[in-house]
């Protein structure tokens, strides 16, 4: 789950960077925030699709999980 801290923390930096600019400490911290939150994004993102079932074209219920070969 993506911390709220986070979260809080790059929008900051984003309204910052709207009104003043950011200095190059900030620019880096903003892009390794940003990495971390796609990071967090696709790893609760990959685990809901585990967790989710499809009829396949014979008819078959299918866990994504299990098949990752369906189209």
């Amino acid at each position: 789950m993506i911390d709220q801290k986070l979260i809080d923390r790059i929008n900051e930096l984003a309204h910052k960077a709207k009104q003043d600019g950011l200095s190059d400490d900030e620019i880096k911290e903003r892009q390794a925030l940003r990495e971390q939150y796609l990071k967090e994004f696709k790893k609760g993102f990959t685990s809901y699709l585990d967790n989710v079932d499809v009829v396949d074209e014979d008819g078959n219920i299918v866990n994504l999980k299990q098949n990752k070969k369906i189209n």
